[in-house]
C-alpha cells in the first residue's frame, strides 16, 4: 500500500515536471490565466454569497435566537429604512479584513455540525462564551465593524443627548474605548451576566 502511494506520487511529479509534447508555452499560458480568472471569480461568488443575511440565518440557530433578538432593535427598524445586516455587523467590508473574518467564522460552522449549539437550551448555555470572543474581536479591531457605518469624526454631539456626546466624546475622541466598550447589547440581548468582573 505504501509503495503504490510512492509510486503514485512519483509518476505525478514526473507529468508535472515534464515539459508538455503537445502544448505551447503561449497556450499553456493563457489556458493557466484562464483558468486563475474561473478559480478567482467562483471564489469571489462564493464569499459573497456566504456573506449575505440569507446565507447567515439558513441555520436555525441564528434564525431562531438572534435574529429574531435585532428585528424589534434600531439597526433593523427604523424612520430612514436602513438596516444592518448580519454581515454589515460581522464581517469588515475590506477585502483583506473580510477574508480573514471568514476564516475566523469557518471555524464556528463546528457549533452547528456537531451540535453543540443545535437547540435553544444550548445556545443560551454557551451565549456569554460566544459573545465573550465577539466582544474581545470588537474590542481588538477597535469596532472595525461598527465602523463600516458609524464616524465619530461625522457624529454631531449637538444633536445627541448631554450623556450620550460626553461618553462619546470621553471615549472615543479622548480615550482608548472603542464602540462595543459601551454597546454590549445593542443589537442582540445580552447573556446572563452574572459572575462577569467588572459588569454592572
Amino acid at each position: 500500500m505504501f509503495k503504490k502511494a510512492i509510486r503514485i506520487i512519483k509518476d505525478f511529479w514526473a507529468t508535472f515536471s515534464t515539459p508538455s509534447k503537445y502544448f505551447s508555452l503561449g497556450f499553456l499560458t493563457v489556458g493557466g490565466f484562464i483558468g486563475g480568472v474561473l478559480f478567482w471569480g467562483g471564489f469571489n461568488t462564493a464569499l459573497e454569497a456566504t456573506n449575505t443575511e440569507t446565507f447567515c440565518i439558513s441555520c436555525h440557530e441564528m434564525r431562531d435566537n438572534v435574529y429574531q433578538e435585532i428585528q424589534p432593535t434600531i439597526h433593523f427598524t427604523n424612520r430612514s429604512g436602513v438596516r444592518a445586516t448580519c454581515p454589515d455587523c460581522h464581517v469588515p467590508h475590506d477585502w483583506t479584513d473580510k477574508i480573514a473574518r471568514k476564516m475566523q467564522a469557518s471555524k464556528e460552522v463546528w457549533g452547528t455540525i456537531f451540535g453543540t449549539i443545535n437547540t435553544r437550551e444550548k445556545f443560551f448555555e454557551h451565549r456569554l462564551e460566544m459573545a465573550t470572543r465577539e466582544w474581545r474581536r470588537f474590542e481588538a479591531n477597535d469596532s472595525l465593524e461598527c465602523r463600516n457605518c458609524h464616524d465619530e469624526g461625522a457624529m454631531d454631539f449637538t444633536r445627541q443627548s448631554a450623556r450620550a456626546a460626553a461618553a462619546h466624546e470621553r471615549g472615543l475622541i479622548e480615550g482608548d474605548a472603542t464602540c462595543i466598550t459601551c454597546h454590549k447589547g445593542i443589537a442582540h440581548e445580552l447573556p446572563d451576566m452574572a459572575g462577569v468582573e467588572g459588569w454592572h
